[in-house]
């Protein structure tokens, strides 16, 4: 496995490319609108990034991130997904996503709707819970003092193994949180989500030019079992 695929390519997705990039991953780079509106950050990234339609991306990657807003998540290619580990970013904002009845009513999680979306691949959600400046300056090598840990959440073993490496790839150890009904505890506004990270948190959220601090996976797991539903 060397080829990360990327369906969406905004902040975590441009950082997820860096970062694979320097860990030695072929990148193949999509979003909305077209390939040649990414022939800048490809030319950045250097020969082993390529711009590709979603599809073509979804079928390149050996891991597949989708990290585009909730709201688009119905777009994301299905047949080119199937049996592939898909990681997905996604949060709820409903004043960008509109009210999604099942998640207000906490009858399921974004994961669980993509899942439902991609019936054929292994959902395993990932990235969501860092900001993206952060996510690009944690990064450490495996065994470093002050490596971070992020959380994943699936309901296939076989997936958060290869999701595990490729977050160790990247710079970041895993801390598994359960099934994807499970990933709740590391959504919007939930200790785990973005706080963890910060150097001057401020409430449940941190300022644009937060410098960020490492959170190992102890710090995580006490973040992730005080979090509350309803």
């Amino acid at each position: 496995m060397n080829t990360l695929g990327l369906i969406g390519s905004g902040h975590i997705g441009s950082t997820l490319a860096r970062l694979g990039v320097d860990a030695g991953l072929d990148v193949v780079l999509s979003n909305s609108r077209g390939p040649q509106t990414l022939a800048g950050l490809v030319a950045e990234l250097g020969p082993r990034a390529r711009a590709a339609t979603p599809a073509e991306a979804a079928a390149a990657g050996d891991w597949v991130v989708v990290t585009v807003p909730l709201k688009n998540y119905r777009q994301v290619p299905v047949a080119p997904l199937a049996g592939k580990v898909v990681l997905d970013t996604n949060n709820y904002y409903p004043e960008r996503d509109g009210r999604i009845a099942e998640l207000d009513a906490e009858t399921a999680t974004t994961s669980e709707l993509l899942q439902r979306h991609l019936p054929d691949a292994k959902v395993v959600k990932a990235f969501n819970n860092i900001y993206f400046a952060h996510l690009a300056a944690l990064a450490r090598p495996s065994g470093a003092a002050d490596r971070s840990a992020l959380p994943i959440a699936g309901d296939e073993a076989g997936a958060k193994t290869a999701a595990t490496r490729l977050l160790d790839l990247l710079g970041y150890d895993a801390v598994d949180a359960g099934s994807l009904a499970d990933s709740w505890r590391f959504q919007r506004d939930m200790p785990a989500y973005v706080v963890p990270y910060a150097k001057n948190p401020r409430g449940l959220g941190i300022s644009a030019d937060d410098p960020g601090a490492s959170a190992d996976a102890a710090t995580l797991r006490t973040a992730l079992a005080a979090a509350l539903r309803g």
